[in-house]
């Protein structure tokens, strides 16, 4: 992804091992895609480059847009995946659930409380953004719940957790589907 703001790759293997390599020029989302690949045991690379002497939010939202795109071209036609997911994590006091469906319509409905503005320098506003961004581009349904927490950290931490392993469920190869949608309609895609 290029634009005037930022220029962002990125890369997703899905039966990876858990390999990240992510240089976002933010650090803590960094620390966030790593709980991506490690819980997720996705392979990702991220690479960017924004305009962060204004702030971060051009930046975490390009790589999120990025990876929903890198997520859906990986996953192809959707034919043979689990298609749902979802998983609770928690961290310490924190606790986070997260469903998906990787349904090919973007939804997101996220109620978490963040008590803090920030972590660190990274704005926690950008955690819901981050995920709406990316459920648009992935074509995924997603509800997020926190159900627990006081440390921000920990909040936002289980919360990539738990959507790592939600995402790894939905993402895996179902062998009882023999390759098919896990769709009535046969489709899951938005195209």
């Amino acid at each position: 992804r290029r634009t005037k703001e930022t220029q962002v790759t990125v890369e997703v293997c899905l039966d990876g091992t858990g390999v990240c390599e992510n240089q976002s020029g933010v650090p803590f989302l960094d620390h966030m895609l790593d709980q991506l690949g490690s819980h997720g045991l996705f392979d990702l690379r991220v690479q960017a480059q924004g305009d962060l002497w204004i702030d971060d939010h051009h930046t975490v939202e390009d790589v999120a847009l990025a990876l929903g795109q890198a997520l859906s071209e990986a996953l192809g036609d959707r034919s043979g995946i689990h298609r749902f997911g979802e998983f609770s994590a928690p961290l310490d006091e924190a606790l986070t659930h997260v469903v998906l469906d990787l349904s090919g319509r973007p939804h997101l409905s996220c109620d978490l409380e963040i008590p803090s503005e920030r972590i660190g320098t990274f704005d926690t506003q950008m955690v819901e953004h981050f995920f709406q961004s990316l459920a648009n581009t992935s074509g995924m349904t997603l509800h997020i719940r926190g159900l627990a927490g006081r440390n921000s950290h920990h909040i936002v931490e289980a919360t990539f957790k738990a959507f790592a392993r939600a995402l790894r469920r939905a993402s895996e190869h179902d062998p009882r589907r023999g390759g098919a949608v896990a769709s009535s309609k046969g489709v899951l895609t938005q195209k």
